[in-house]
C-alpha cells in the first residue's frame, strides 16, 4: 500500500469528479448493496457505460520536430528526444524542500494541441528522459473545456532521476475552480455539471547549471485523458488465457521501518516494490555503485533505491505514479506509461506478448479472497492467469519473498480494479481507480509487444 494511495488524495481523484456521489449511492441498486455485503456480483454489459482513454505521446524525431521549440533542439537517433540547444534564458528556482535558490539556464518545448478522442474528466502525463546530474525537468498541461475556455498552465511535476540538484516534487494548491490538481492527476472538479476538458498541450521546460553543456533528454512525453463513468460494478470478461510471466519477486513487509526520510518502507513501498520487480523482469540492474549508499544490513536493497528514486517530496511518498514510469525508463532500454485498461481482457492482451503490468485497486478484505487484509489504495503486479482465468499476482503486500505470488479470483479481483466507486469499512462511499495501471516495456517492442500494447491504447 502506498501513501499516494491513501484516502487523503485518491478519494479526491475519481471520486472528486463526480461530486454526486451521495446520489450514486442512493441510486446503486441491488449491485450496490451486494458490493457493500462483500459480494460481487455481475453488471449488466447492456446496461454499463462503457470506459474510454485517450493516449497520445511524442516520441518520434518527428514529434519533436514539431510543436514550439524556444531554445530546444530535436535528437535523432535510435531513440528520439528533445534536449537544450541553446538556452532560452536564466531563471531562479527556490526549491521548496531545501529552501536552496539557484540560478539555471533553461529551454523549452511545446506540444501541439491534442484534441481528445475521449473528453476526460481526469488526465495523467508520462515522460521518459535522461537527466544527468546538473539538470532537470518541468512537464505542464494546459488544458480547454469544453466550455471554451482554457485551464491556467499547471505543472505536472518536477523531476530529476538523482536527488542532489532538486528534491523531485509534485506541486500543491493548484486549481482554477474548475478543475485541480492532486498530486499528479489533473481532474474536473464537478463532473456532474458536464464539463470535460477537450484538448490539452504539454510543455517541457529543460533546465541545467549555468555554462555548461550537459542537457536532459527527454524521450517520451504525453498524457492520458479518461472519462470513466461511475460504477460499483464491472462487467465480466470471460478468461482467455492461462500464462504466467516469470517477474522477480519481492516484498514490502521485509522493509518495514527502514528509511523513515523515504515513508519508513513496509505498506508504503508497494509501487516503488512493485516498479523494481517489473523492471528486473525486463533485465534492468543496478550496480554495486549504485546500492553502495543502502544499509548492507538490509535484504533487496534495489528496493530500497526504487523507493529513494521515486520519492515525492511535496507528498511525501513513494507513490506518485508517472514518478515511478519515469524511474522505470532510467533503466537502459525501458520505456514506462500511466493509463487506464478497460478490463482484464486487455491484461490477457499484454501478458500474452509478455508484457507484465503494474496496477492499482481498493478493497475491504473481505473483497478479496485470500488477500488477508484490506486497503485504501494499494499496487500489486499481474505477471498471468491460470487455466480458470484467475489472476496470477506478484502481491507486495506479503511477509517474504517466497510468498509474494499469489492467485487472486478472477471476478472479484476484476471489480475491485475497475470500479471507480466502493463502500469502505465505514460504509461511506469512497472512490477507486477506475483501471489504472502503469506498463513498462521495451523501448524497441517486438512486433508482437508493439500490436499488444496498440490493443489497449499505447503507442
Amino acid at each position: 500500500m502506498s501513501r499516494a494511495e491513501q484516502p487523503s488524495r485518491r478519494i479526491l481523484l475519481t471520486a472528486s469528479v463526480a461530486t454526486v456521489a451521495a446520489a450514486v449511492a442512493g441510486s446503486a441498486g441491488p449491485a450496490a448493496a451486494d458490493t457493500a455485503s462483500g459480494t460481487v456480483t455481475d453488471a449488466d454489459p447492456a446496461e454499463a457505460p462503457s470506459r474510454s482513454v485517450d493516449n497520445r505521446a511524442w516520441t518520434s524525431y518527428r514529434d519533436w520536430r514539431g510543436g514550439a521549440a524556444k531554445g530546444t533542439r530535436a535528437v535523432a537517433g535510435l531513440r528520439p528526444g528533445i534536449a537544450i540547444g541553446a538556452p532560452a534564458g536564466t531563471a531562479d528556482y527556490t526549491d521548496p524542500h531545501t529552501g536552496t535558490t539557484a540560478a539555471w539556464e533553461y529551454a523549452t518545448w511545446t506540444s501541439p494541441v491534442h484534441d481528445l478522442a475521449v473528453p476526460a474528466t481526469e488526465a495523467i502525463a508520462s515522460w521518459n528522459a535522461h537527466t544527468p546530474a546538473g539538470t532537470w525537468l518541468q512537464v505542464e498541461l494546459k488544458g480547454t473545456y469544453s466550455d471554451g475556455t482554457d485551464t491556467p498552465w499547471y505543472v505536472m511535476g518536477r523531476w530529476a532521476a538523482g536527488d542532489q540538484d532538486i528534491k523531485r516534487t509534485s506541486v500543491d494548491d493548484q486549481s482554477d475552480g474548475k478543475s485541480s490538481i492532486w498530486t499528479d492527476t489533473f481532474a474536473i472538479d464537478d463532473s456532474s455539471t458536464g464539463l470535460r476538458l477537450a484538448s490539452y498541450r504539454l510543455r517541457l521546460t529543460l533546465y541545467r547549471k549555468p555554462g555548461t553543456k550537459t542537457t536532459p533528454t527527454v524521450w517520451r512525453l504525453g498524457a492520458m485523458g479518461s472519462d470513466v463513468p461511475d460504477r460499483f460494478t464491472v462487467p465480466a470478461s470471460a478468461p482467455g488465457l492461462a500464462q504466467e510471466l516469470l517477474v522477480p519477486r519481492y516484498s514490502q513487509e521485509t522493509h518495514v521501518g527502514q528509511y523513515p526520510e523515504y515513508d519508513n518502507g513496509g505498506e508504503a513501498w508497494c509501487s516503488p516494490t512493485s516498479s523494481q520487480m517489473i523492471i528486473e523482469y525486463w533485465g534492468g540492474r543496478l550496480t554495486p555503485e549504485q546500492l553502495a549508499w543502502v544499509d548492507p544490513a538490509y535484504a533487496d536493497p534495489q528496493v530500497c533505491h526504487a523507493a529513494r528514486f521515486t520519492y515525492d517530496y511535496q507528498y511525501a511518498g513513494c507513490g506518485n505514479w508517472p514518478f515511478n514510469a519515469a524511474y522505470a525508463a532510467t533503466f537502459k532500454g525501458l520505456q514506462g506509461v500511466v493509463t487506464r485498461l478497460g478490463s482484464l481482457t486487455d491484461l490477457e492482451t499484454l501478458i500474452a506478448a509478455g508484457i507484465p503490468a503494474i496496477t492499482s485497486q481498493s478493497f475491504l478484505e473481505k473483497e478479496l479472497t485470500g488477500a488477508g487484509y484490506g486497503t485504501a489504495g494499494h499496487l500489486m503486479t499481474v505477471i498471468g492467469f491460470t487455466a480458470a482465468g484467475d489472476v496470477i499476482a506478484n502481491d507486495p503486500n506479503s511477509l517474504s519473498n517466497e510468498a509474494v505470488r499469489r492467485v487472486y479470483r478472477r471476478r472479484e479481483w476484476e471489480n475491485i480494479w475497475l470500479r471507480t466507486k466502493r463502500y469502505n469499512a465505514s460504509g461511506k462511499v469512497v472512490s477507486g481507480t477506475g483501471g489504472v495501471c502503469y506498463l513498462y516495456f521495451p523501448a524497441h517492442p517486438t512486433p508482437r509487444q508493439r500490436r499488444a500494447l496498440a490493443a489497449v491504447g499505447v503507442r
